[in-house]
């Protein structure tokens, strides 16, 4: 199993012993992660202290928070500068960023230009974008389909089939997490089963949206297995069949 969307420096934060998690599961086998930023200018301290493990790769973006949303203009080329510096091979893709409508945004026209600064970076270095999509669907969908050439995933899918469609239509994959084995879900879970196969991911985005029966408590990425379980159900496949498939898109996506 690979999870391909966690925050590692933020375990600590919510009790989770990051270096004894990581060391038991790597010891178990487990396939890899994509350790995945929300913040300016953390990446080196991130890369100091997970890239000890073979298996861990490293993404970098600027999330929709205000104070990002307000210095734009300085954080995108500050960005640029971060990943260029960093050792080659270890970052896999740009992100996550994107649109956060859930809740009221001061500066809507600025969130929608920080996420195309973000692509534009993304098509000149030559990565993939992790994009976070809350409660905008039609406008998530616009901007990227005003990118083309940019590859990616939409994480923590939050929508249904025909949202999903959409997506699938640009060329991006789809991630599913935790809270597609929420009660509420069902429109998830058919968007899961919908995804072919060869787009789809999976992942934790530890420590938040804990699955069931860990619901309520910070999640690791050794909790993706239930996540797994359940897609591979909802999709009526062989557990082992679909990780290995989910491990091929990863390389294909991700480029390890």
């Amino acid at each position: 199993m690979i999870d391909t969307h966690a925050h590692l420096s933020m375990l600590e934060k919510r009790g989770v012993d990051a270096v004894q998690t990581l060391d038991a599961l790597f010891a178990g086998g487990f396939g890899g992660i994509v350790d995945v930023s929300l913040e300016p200018g953390d990446l080196a301290g991130r890369i100091r202290d997970f890239s000890r493990y073979p298996c861990v790769r490293f993404a970098s973006g600027l999330w929709p928070h205000a104070s990002s949303v307000a210095r734009r203009a300085g954080l995108v080329p500050a960005l640029e500068r971060e990943i260029l510096a960093a050792p080659p091979g270890l970052v896999c893709a740009l992100g996550e960023f994107g649109l956060d409508r859930h809740q009221d945004q001061a500066d809507p026209a600025g969130e929608r230009e920080l996420m195309e600064l973000q692509l534009d970076l993304a098509r000149r270095l030559k990565l993939p974008v992790i994009i976070h999509s809350r409660d905008a669907p039609g406008e998530t969908a616009e901007i990227l389909g005003s990118r083309p050439g940019v590859s990616g995933v939409i994480h923590c899918f939050s929508y249904g089939p025909a949202e999903a469609r959409r997506f699938l239509d640009l060329g991006f994959f789809i991630s599913f997490a935790g809270n597609l084995t929420y009660k509420n879900a069902a429109v998830i879970r058919e968007a899961c089963a919908m995804v072919p196969g060869d787009r789809l991911l999976l992942e934790t985005d530890c420590p938040y949206l804990a699955p069931v029966p860990f619901r309520g408590k910070p999640a690791h990425p050794g909790m993706a297995a239930e996540t797994y379980r359940l897609a591979a159900e909802i999709r009526a496949e062989d557990f082992e069949t679909m990780s290995e498939r989910i491990a091929v898109n990863v390389r294909n996506l991700f480029g390890f």
